[in-house]
């Protein structure tokens, strides 16, 4: 059998043996720093550490030999002899018979006859020998050796210790990684581990959403919150996408905070919103009409109630009601005043025949009429014309009285009539009695006359 020992062989006989002797003995270790093959200087430890050839050398040793690292060297055996164990050997062994081998070599080396010589290097005994990382048992297994548990470990203090199958490995916690042989923590929020708001941790992160978002449950995205469902508005919601919008019914307006709403004064937009006065109420608004006045059915305009036709009046049987604007009158039965006698409903007369009268107008008729205040001018309002044309006569119109403040004014459109003409703006509630003379001139028969129109003018209160 032979046996490797850091690339020598030898064979089993005494000459080799002493060869061997020779060969340690011109290897012993220097002075300072230098140590022997096999061994490598610790500048930490400051002394001679081995060196472990069967992993430092490749192919240490060839064919089926295994290597087993040694102080200072390393054992090259048979596979088979490596994982069975030996047989225990007697205490005397028979010596067994060496060739003669020592040619070249003194005497001394052999006093006497070839005897058994025990070699200078390890041999393998009763139990297997374990690889390095691992231990005998006490069942002569190689059990690992956990050098996290031991604390045998190099690891840096930062890194973590994982025990493995005849060694170790330094490695960092999750949430950090290794530079420069030091665990540093991974900043997981620049790499988007979360869809909206990221906080990073020693070793981990936090994810977070914006208003109007929850976390989903895996912990990193988020989904929109249905704020509608909790009726954050007093009228109506609308969810948007990370928030939510309120509305309100007609005739009403968000308020400042967002979320309630507040009544909306129509009648504060437009003074012409209602013809009369508008009343706001509760999300919307109404017009009223004055006494005398009902809304129409625009809900924004007034009509006159015409209390004559409904009968809605203070009227005997012996007057007359007569409706203007906003109102009515009741009126008396003609009264002519003498001279004068009453020819018909609404006429009075005064005859040329009777010598009191000459200087009178010859008829009075009385005529009644409405007008709303404020009407714009100029306004044709009244037409007046002669009913009975003599040959040679020609018809002078004029106002004879009651236009005191200048309000009226008479346009002659022919020769046998006129039109009388608002020209300036009249208010009411006002009552105005206008006399509207016609003078009739006849050149011919040297005749000059005149008839009168008493014209009553009731002027509502109101511009409608």
């Amino acid at each position: 059998m032979l046996l490797e020992v850091r690339g020598f062989r030898f064979c089993s006989s005494v000459r080799m043996l002493a060869a061997l002797v020779f060969i340690l003995l011109c290897i012993q270790p220097g002075h300072g720093q230098t140590c022997t093959e096999g061994f490598a200087y610790d500048r930490r430890a400051r002394q001679c550490i081995d060196v472990d050839e069967c992993r430092t050398l490749p192919d240490a040793c060839r064919g089926d030999m295994r290597c087993v690292n040694q102080n200072g060297g390393y054992l090259c055996i048979p596979r088979t002899l490596y994982n069975q164990p030996y047989a225990p050997q007697s205490p005397n062994p028979p010596e067994p018979a060496y060739p003669d081998t020592s040619v070249g070599f003194p005497d001394t080396f052999l006093p006497g006859p070839p005897r058994s010589v025990e070699p200078s290097y390890p041999r393998v005994r009763g139990a297997a020998q374990c690889l390095l990382g691992y231990t005998v048992a006490e069942d002569g297994t190689c059990n690992d050796i956990d050098e996290c548990e031991r604390n045998s470990h190099h690891c840096n203090p930062t890194q973590v210790c994982i025990n493995t199958s005849g060694g170790y490995t330094c490695s960092c916690n999750e949430g950090y990684w290794l530079i420069g042989g030091q665990c540093q923590d991974i900043d997981e929020c620049r790499y988007g581990y979360c869809q909206q708001l990221c906080a990073n941790v020693p070793g981990s992160y936090s994810c977070s959403c914006n208003p109007g978002f929850i976390l989903n449950p895996d912990s990193r995205t988020c989904q929109d919150v249905d704020e509608c469902e909790e009726e954050p508005c007093s009228h109506g919601c609308f969810n948007t996408y990370g928030s939510f919008m309120c509305n309100c019914d007609e005739g009403f307006e968000l308020a400042a905070d967002g979320t309630n709403c507040i009544d909306l004064d129509e009648c504060s937009f437009s003074e012409f919103l209602c013809q009369h006065r508008c009343v706001n109420t509760p999300g919307s608004f109404s017009c009223i009409c004055p006494p005398g006045y009902y809304v129409y059915e625009d809900g924004r305009s007034c009509e006159d109630v015409n209390e004559c036709d409904t009968g809605n009046n203070t009227c005997t049987t012996a007057q007359v009601c007569f409706n203007f604007q906003g109102g009515y009158t009741c009126l008396d039965p003609l009264q002519c005043i003498l001279p004068y006698v009453e020819v018909s409903d609404n006429q009075c007369m005064c005859s040329a025949e009777n010598p009191a009268c000459r200087e009178k107008p010859f008829t009075v008729l009385y005529r009644h009429m409405d007008l709303s205040s404020g009407r714009s001018v100029p306004a044709d309002i009244f037409q007046m014309q002669a009913t009975t044309r003599y040959p040679g006569a020609f018809y002078i119109f004029q106002i004879k009285s009651g236009n005191d403040g200048r309000e009226f004014y008479m346009r002659q459109t022919s020769n046998v009539s006129a039109t009388l003409v608002l020209s300036r703006p009249i208010k009411g509630p006002k009552e105005v009695v206008l006399d509207l003379e016609m003078v009739t001139v006849n050149n011919v028969i040297n005749f000059r006359g005149s008839s009168i129109i008493r014209l009553t003018i009731f002027v509502s209160e109101h511009q409608f």
